[in-house]
């Protein structure tokens, strides 16, 4: 009776791990939400381009290296302690550092704050996705890992309407901390992968992130999973993070927020990637349904930079198309999953998005200190020559990276 309820895309433990990436979202995204507000309550002058842009790119890259550290500390604990221990050691972590946040009086100490958070963010939807992947039989696991992300992307939505209502960013910090402590109470009903428990009674190396490197195939494998996700932040990071800039270099004065291009954009992704599963049941292929949304993705980055994008309304529009057409998190996080053995499996599922996720700062470095204030490029030029360049490399990882669809994940890595 317990495996029946394990295997239904609604068990306890799917519900459970798309609220916690609900939640891990809403913390993950609420900075660039409420980005020029909090900037000014610790003494930025919005009226200053350039302070803005160079503040606001500090704090998402130390937010962005913290998801880094932290991926990989996360996903060797989930190999070597188990799947849950790194949900409850995640969510107290940026727990803690949310209401620390929501006390910050200078950029520094909101840096560092958001860097601890990153450390904890960065547990969640690894570990969520490995769990849900070894608890569902195939046929069901794109599914399940397609409502976690799905469900959860929403948590976007949930801190722009916080924000709207509360006005106040230093409680929509709190708040999150408070949905974390909840979050850690409902996590103790839901059961530890069976898969785990099996490799944990073998005499096998697990959570070893050095075996990622000291064979040729596992490393092909793992780097190619990681480029596939590149778009993802470049759209997030840069185009929708940066909107209401880069409407004032395309059609002059507006009155975009970032902030709500941030909710359609999530609004976009959420129902993107709820499809994504569908889609990819459908075709019966991850990679026929990633193909797509690269498609989509280069289409609706082509509608931002194009003459149409020439007002508000449209810029709004735009975001959230960009946000469906990256709506394909669910599935490269679950083809990451599917890749590796049991006992690197939560090491990889965690590793693999926050390398994406930690690839901002490298993607900021082009776009922003080379292409802007070493070339001396305008930004828009900036972010389309970067956006090529990402794309370019994720469609040739793309081509090479393993069809997963099929594959039984009772296996372990020697």
């Amino acid at each position: 009776m317990k495996q029946k309820n394990h295997s239904s895309v609604f068990s306890l433990a799917v519900v459970v791990a798309a609220l916690g990436y609900f939640v891990d979202i809403y913390d993950l995204l609420l900075f660039t939400i409420v980005r020029e507000p909090s900037l000014q309550g610790v003494g930025i002058d919005l009226a200053n381009t350039k302070q803005v842009l160079a503040a606001s790119t500090r704090i998402i890259n130390w937010q962005m290296i913290g998801l880094l550290i932290g991926g990989i500390i996360w996903g060797i604990m989930g190999d070597k302690r188990g799947r849950l221990s790194v949900l409850f050691g995640s969510i107290l972590l940026y727990s803690i550092a949310n209401f620390i946040t929501g006390y910050v009086t200078t950029i520094d100490h909101y840096a560092y704050a958001r860097f601890v958070a990153g450390i904890g963010l960065a547990g969640e939807l690894g570990a969520g996705i490995t769990l849900v992947s070894e608890l569902l039989p195939k046929d069901k696991r794109g599914i399940g890992t397609s409502l976690v992300a799905g469900i959860g992307l929403f948590g976007a939505v949930f801190a722009f309407f916080t924000y709207e209502y509360t006005q106040d960013w230093r409680l929509c910090y709190k708040i999150g901390g408070g949905l974390g402590v909840i979050l850690l109470l409902l996590r103790i009903s839901v059961a530890e992968s069976g898969m785990f428990h099996e490799v944990k009674q073998q005499n096998v190396i697990r959570g070893n992130i050095l075996m990622f490197f000291n064979n040729a195939v596992r490393f092909r494998k793992y780097v190619l999973a990681i480029l596939i996700g590149l778009p993802t932040w470049f759209v997030i990071g840069v185009l929708v993070n940066l909107s209401n800039r880069f409407a004032l270099s395309l059609y002059g004065e507006n009155a975009v927020n970032s902030g709500k291009a941030i909710m359609y954009a999530y609004i976009g992704i959420a129902v993107g990637d709820i499809l994504i599963g569908f889609i990819s049941q459908y075709f019966k292929s991850r990679k026929k349904a990633l193909y797509l949304f690269y498609a989509l993705s280069i289409i609706s980055a082509f509608l931002f930079f194009s003459p149409w994008n020439n007002n508000d309304t449209r810029m709004y529009i735009i975001c959230t198309a960009l946000g469906f057409s990256t709506g394909f998190w669910a599935i490269f996080v679950t083809m990451g999953a599917e890749q590796f053995g049991t006992n690197l499996r939560a090491t990889a599922a965690t590793t693999i998005p926050n390398m994406v996720r930690g690839s901002l700062p490298l993607i900021n470095l082009l776009f922003k200190n080379v292409f802007q204030d070493s070339w001396g490029w305008a930004l828009v030029k900036s972010a389309v020559v970067t956006g090529i360049l990402v794309m370019i490399i994720t469609l040739i990882s793309a081509y090479f990276t393993e069809e997963t669809y099929h594959k039984d994940l009772k296996y372990v890595e020697e």
